[in-house]
């Protein structure tokens, strides 16, 4: 597991790209035959991804002191790659692609497995600090909410749909869904804004290898930037804007974890103070 600290806006305002790719962007979670995961000590998300070619088991690791994963923490499953299952204390789970999983605190036995190794689940998933437990639920796209937002003559007509949230599949304060855009759409989150109750991660992918999204970070007067490619994710600190144009039509899912999970309690950034 690889530890990020949390950094001050007043010295992300100094940084070099280098040093942005190296605090924010994390790469190369996708790997076969591996489960691979970031814990920040912004709001203590984890961030990961599991791509089983033989069934792999989730375990906890040194790094967060506990005797299972799940044993102080919540988790939200959504599955990008091919047909897998998810196995949550001798349940399975069936997660075709775009799928998804919320499990709750206590689970101990948690098992990622592919249909067919040759082209493997990619299952990628949140998790957040827990203080209750609540039912473990499987999700269907089409069974969540989804708004339609923006236009094609803004370049920002896209879908939310919106997996975990209160009223639809209860968590502790993991809140999570998925954006698509439509094609000849790039922009996400603009007009921006930040939210000082809870960060965000985001997973860009559906992107070809030849595409990038500019995602933009920082505050709202000192914005900054980090080009991403596809299968990437970002973590977004509570004091940043997060936002992204592409070069063409992108998707991404979003995960937010903070002390508040109401999804419109935004601090909207007007476009005349951007810079």
């Amino acid at each position: 597991m690889e530890i990020r600290t949390a950094s001050s806006p007043r010295d992300v305002k100094h940084y070099t790209t280098d040093r942005l790719r190296e605090e924010f962007l994390i790469q190369d979670l996708f790997t076969p035959g591996e489960i691979k995961t970031v814990y920040s000590h912004i709001d203590r998300i984890i961030t990961g991804a599991a791509v089983p070619v033989e069934p792999m088991i989730l375990t906890a690791g040194d790094e967060i002191r506990a005797d299972y994963f799940l044993q102080r923490r919540e988790m939200g499953i959504i599955n990008i790659g091919g047909k897998g299952t998810v196995t949550v204390d001798g349940t399975v789970y069936e997660l075709e692609r775009k799928d998804g999983l919320y499990i709750g605190m206590g689970a101990k036995d948690i098992v990622f497995a592919s249909a067919d190794g040759s082209n493997p689940a990619k299952f990628y998933f949140n998790s957040a600090p827990a203080h209750m437990t609540y039912p473990t639920v499987f999700i269907k796209p089409e069974n969540c909410v989804q708004v339609e937002l923006g236009s094609l003559e803004e370049s920002n007509h896209r879908v939310i749909t919106k997996y975990i949230l209160p009223g639809q599949v209860e968590s502790c304060q993991l809140v999570m869904g998925m954006t698509s855009l439509k094609p000849g759409s790039v922009w996400n989150t603009m007009p921006c804004h930040t939210h000082d109750r809870r960060m965000e991660v985001y997973l860009y992918f559906d992107m070809t290898d030849d595409s990038l999204v500019f995602h933009y970070m920082g505050e709202p007067s000192e914005t900054r930037h980090i080009v991403m490619r596809n299968e990437e994710a970002v973590i977004s600190p509570s004091w940043s804007i997060h936002s992204g144009s592409g070069t063409r039509a992108y998707t991404f899912i979003w995960g937010m974890v903070g002390e508040n999970q109401a999804f419109d309690d935004m601090d909207g950034a007007s476009m005349a103070e951007i810079r």
